[in-house]
């Protein structure tokens, strides 16, 4: 650039400086109020019937909401000291604005709108649902990011990593249950309760329904259970981040450092990176994952359209890598005319697979910088937790795979061939560690057989995954240190490398706060629904807590009392165990006394 511009620059710069702080601040807050009627608007428009008049000024709500935030850019653009700098630094929100000035010139030269646009080109109800996506997630993510960069309530507040994890999922559980409620999210419409439970399984990515997904939900209302469990899944870390990654303020440090310990990140830096990477690996899986199940519905299923065959491949891909077991069949992939698909079950099962196992392990394993330097480096190997987990994992799934074969042998040769009853028996083993998909009837299976699932049900995916359950690595450092016991060793070791007493103690007191609330809840249970056998009570609390969404069929029957009972378990398993490790890692300052020993009888 030449230094007349750069003089000319500097003029403008000192003749705007007193106003900047006052305008930057009303279009910060100004922007929160737009989006947030912007937010309703849409709300509005997908969710109510409409007339004409409701939809015009829909519309031009949408339509402003749009022209401001352009505007917006541009005063931030006049603004700052160095322009090019600041559109090089903000160059995705240029990209989408760039699109709003095409979509405002469309608006201008042929004098229709964009809700009406869309809608004589393609089916209106689905373009509809797919225009709520990108708006929504625009707008309340321009809502998020300005309170995050303010962080002014986190701050005062003084809230725990563990505690904005909490009330992110009460959030996300709430605006579910508000939109489940609406009129044209359902074909009959579906009570508060019902909704809740929905929305808090789905978020929550177990899977038990009390109302089926298939027939009773519109395809609004299956977007937004498709929207709440890929916002659940990556939820266990992303949303107790948020606040803490993007935060400007102090305080935002010493929610970093936290985070930093609990994701084995070696750098206070590293926690944006992760971040970004694991809402990264979830598209290309789950991508991926699209685009296998597109191709192995086969001719068993006619679609009416090429959109309806797009849209169930998406769903039930997402619903699979983040082990939601969500399926838009009746009878979930038990369904007639997809129970023979073995295809369709081993992606399924890849997809499972990839998703319990967690973002750090997929990280360490994926991470192409890392591989490489591994293959220079030869002595700089996998991390501790990523052996562990692998292991475990595999010896697990065979375990599993081998015993539900021997158990339900009989049943499972009556008419499949070896090769399928090896993919049936594969598949209950990968859907039991938090999956919840079923193809076959759990109704049907005997007592050893769900003890099994239960026991895998227990144990779960791995720590920081899309799954539940006391999470593989506190299986493994609990049975690791009983032999370690049993042998007379002082020390927990894994591939040479000591495990440290907190963590010990960290995945027994996971394992204890497990049980305790799974008796209690099945003990309630038993109370308030006698008539119903007290196994699958058992059963369906366990798949509760473990946020598997496996059922013996009995949640739809379940009292008022017990749905409640499973809505709370289902809460407190998703976030139970995290919030508990999370809080027991603060720092703690011990005094310089203590008092004397004393021997206590064990065993």
């Amino acid at each position: 650039m030449p230094d007349s511009f750069y003089k000319f620059r500097e003029k403008i710069n000192l003749a705007i400086y007193d106003s900047k702080t006052k305008v930057l601040s009303w279009f910060k807050y100004s922007s929160v109020l737009v989006s947030i009627l912007a937010i309703l608007s849409i709300v509005y428009y997908y969710g109510f019937p409409k007339d004409t008049l409701s939809s015009e000024i829909t519309s031009y709500i949408v339509d402003f909401s749009l022209l401001f935030y352009f505007l917006k850019y541009m005063v931030r653009i006049f603004y700052d000291f160095h322009p090019i700098r600041f559109v090089r630094n903000n160059w995705v929100e240029g990209i989408i604005l760039l699109l709003l000035i095409i979509y405002l010139s469309i608006i201008f030269t042929s004098g229709r709108r964009i809700l009406d646009l869309l809608a004589s080109h393609l089916d209106s109800e689905h373009m509809a649902a797919y225009l709520l996506i990108f708006l929504q997630i625009y707008f309340l993510f321009s809502v998020l990011f300005e309170i995050g960069k303010r962080s002014i309530l986190p701050g005062k507040l003084n809230f725990s990593p563990a505690t904005l994890l909490l009330m992110s999922f009460v959030f996300l559980i709430a605006i579910g249950t508000g939109l489940l409620t609406l009129p044209e999210m359902t074909h009959s419409g579906i009570s508060f309760l019902d909704a809740l439970f929905t929305a808090t399984s789905a978020s929550c990515v177990t899977g038990l329904i009390v109302v089926d997904t298939a027939s009773f939900f519109t395809f609004k209302g299956q977007l937004v259970i498709l929207i709440l469990i890929q916002l659940g899944g990556i939820n266990i870390i992303s949303f107790a981040t948020f606040f803490v990654t993007f935060s400007r303020k102090i305080g935002g440090i010493r929610y970093q450092s936290l985070v930093k310990d609990f994701l084995s990140a070696e750098k206070l830096s590293d926690t944006r990176k992760i971040l970004r990477e694991i809402v990264l690996y979830s598209i290309f899986f789950e991508a991926i994952g699209t685009l296998l199940i597109f191709h192995a519905w086969g001719d068993s299923i006619q679609f009416g359209k090429a959109r309806d065959k797009i849209f169930y491949s998406l769903f039930h891909a997402v619903s699979a890598f983040n082990n939601a077991g969500f399926a838009l069949f009746t009878d979930n992939l038990y369904d007639s005319a997809i129970r023979n698909l073995y295809g369709l079950q081993l992606i399924i099962i890849a997809l499972v697979i990839f998703g319990g196992l967690g973002f750090i392990t997929i990280q360490d394993v994926f991470n192409v910088g890392d591989y490489k330097k591994r293959i220079r480096h030869p002595w700089k190997r996998l991390r501790v937790n990523t052996k562990v987990t692998l292991v475990t994992t595999s010896v697990l799934l065979v375990i599993g795979a081998v015993g539900f074969y021997f158990l339900e042998q009989e049943s499972l040769s009556r008419s499949e061939s070896t090769l399928e009853i090896v993919i049936t028996s594969l598949f209950q083993s990968v859907t039991a560690r938090t999956a919840g998909f079923n193809t076959i009837d759990f109704a049907t299976l005997r007592t050893p057989a769900l003890i099994l699932i239960i026991f895998l049900m227990f144990i779960g995916a791995s720590s920081g995954s899309t799954g539940g359950g006391i999470k593989i690595t506190s299986f493994a450092v609990i049975l690791k240190s009983a032999l370690a016991t049993i042998r007379g060793k002082e020390n927990v070791e894994f591939f040479k490398h000591t495990i440290s007493f907190t963590a010990v103690d960290r995945a027994y007191s996971v394992a204890l706060f497990s049980l305790s609330i799974i008796f209690i809840s099945t003990f309630f249970l038993t109370i308030t629904d006698p008539d119903i056998p007290a196994m699958n009570l058992f059963f369906e609390e366990f798949s509760a807590f473990g946020t598997v969404g496996l059922s013996t069929g009995i949640t739809g029957s379940l009292s008022m009392a017990g749905k409640i009972i499973i809505i709370f378990s289902m809460f407190i398993g998703r976030i139970g165990t995290l919030t508990l490790a999370l809080s027991i890692s603060k720092k703690v300052f011990y005094s310089k006394y203590k008092y004397a020993h004393a021997n206590m009888m064990i065993g």
